[in-house]
């Protein structure tokens, strides 16, 4: 099986070097997905506009975080699992709403079941919505801008999850405590 080099910012492809110093800005750190994905200036640079656009949009932390877990989750990704565990609590999501996403059950939240559900749906059904899963949505107190909003956050942690399908990087020690298993 082949593998893949962590790259930092020293060992990086030129082309690769500006994202992943605004990763390094962003989180103190590279992630080790990152150093991965580094390899591919184009993938990198796609995460990070769209990961910036994202971060930027009209949701809070806590719930692009809820988003982010349950694509995780939902796309098996066992690294992103961790990694959005870890910032998910760090966000302030409640801890009983992230073992319940991490168990591919909704959250108590109101909120952040209607984004968990979407989220879920929208990768389960391949974009394929019906009138009931756009409803549901709504009636959660959110609008259509939102709705397509969540398209952009599935679109980027695709990325992440099918890189870390792909490559397989280790674990952070940080984040091991989150070690999830998809059994």
């Amino acid at each position: 099986m082949p593998t893949f080099p962590v790259h930092t910012i020293q060992t990086a492809p030129e082309g690769s070097k500006p994202s992943l110093e605004a990763l390094q800005g962003a989180f103190g750190m590279i992630p080790n997905i990152a150093g991965t994905m580094s390899t591919s200036p184009v993938l990198i640079g796609s995460l990070v506009g769209l990961f910036q656009k994202v971060h930027g949009g009209s949701f809070s932390e806590d719930q692009i975080q809820v988003l982010l877990l349950t694509n995780a989750v939902t796309n098996t990704s066992t690294w992103a699992v961790a990694f959005h565990s870890f910032l998910a609590l760090k966000a302030g999501v409640d801890p009983a709403d992230v073992k319940a996403i991490r168990e591919r059950r909704n959250p108590k939240d109101p909120k952040h079941a209607a984004l968990s559900t979407l989220a879920r749906t929208l990768i389960e059904k391949r974009g394929r919505l019906d009138e009931q899963d756009k409803s549901r949505f709504l009636e959660a107190g959110f609008d259509k801008a939102r709705l397509l909003e969540v398209i952009a956050v599935v679109a980027a942690s695709t990325i992440t999850n099918y890189t870390g399908s792909v490559t397989q990087p280790p674990l952070e020690a940080a984040f091991r405590e989150h070690t999830w298993s998809a059994t």
